[in-house]
């Protein structure tokens, strides 16, 4: 009798435990939200995640850039690839920034015997719109060689970029001109900017 009793307090203990899991399942798990993938050919820009993580992931600047305008920056930023200067890696890069008046600035990667003084092709494009007066930009396109994943910027990049902002646009690339759409401040959270200069100190 006393072996019948454990038996029934384990098939009770059983089913509340099925009954745990189904409504956990039921529930689901909450997962950071996707970000979008475009595909970015010339036939037009064509949506493959849901228009929800779409529309959750584009912020107010990339929602205002036209399509057309998009696709041009993407294929600016690939033929400012050709034109890489990296004797040593071989891995070519290519961006091209939009300011917020519709300049383009391009750049490319520019390496150097001396390999820390090399330059970045996202850093050439922010620098030389820099140098003719431009500090407020919109988006920015980065192309490569790699045809697995799009293409993200180092550190030091998102650094520069985060210097004019966390709230502009990001293309990352892949070489068949398809793109994967993101901001400054997802890909730099927790940052550090020139408003952490002027806040409170201790004495």
């Amino acid at each position: 009798q006393k072996c019948l009793q454990n038996y029934k307090n384990l098939a009770r203990s059983s089913a509340k435990n099925t009954v745990f899991k189904r409504r956990r399942k039921k529930r689901g798990t909450v997962h950071k939200r996707p970000l979008a993938v475009i595909d970015g050919t010339t036939q037009g820009t064509k949506v493959t995640s849901s228009k929800m993580a779409e529309e959750q992931h584009k912020s107010a600047a990339s929602a205002s850039i036209p399509d057309d305008l998009i696709q041009e920056l993407v294929r600016k930023s690939h033929s400012a690839k050709e034109k890489a200067y990296c004797p040593y890696s071989k891995f070519r890069v290519g961006a091209a920034l939009l300011t917020e008046d519709g300049t383009i600035f391009t750049g490319c990667n520019v390496e150097n015997a001396a390999y820390p003084v090399s330059c970045c092709a996202e850093r050439t494009a922010i620098f030389k719109a820099v140098s003719e007066g431009y500090k407020a930009f919109r988006a920015i396109a980065i192309a490569g060689d790699v045809e697995s994943e799009h293409l993200a910027p180092c550190g030091s990049c998102r650094q520069v970029m985060r210097e004019f902002g966390t709230d502009w646009t990001v293309y990352l690339t892949k070489p068949d001109l398809s793109y994967l759409t993101t901001t400054v401040g997802e890909l730099l959270p927790r940052s550090f900017g020139p408003d952490d200069l002027n806040r409170p100190k201790v004495k």
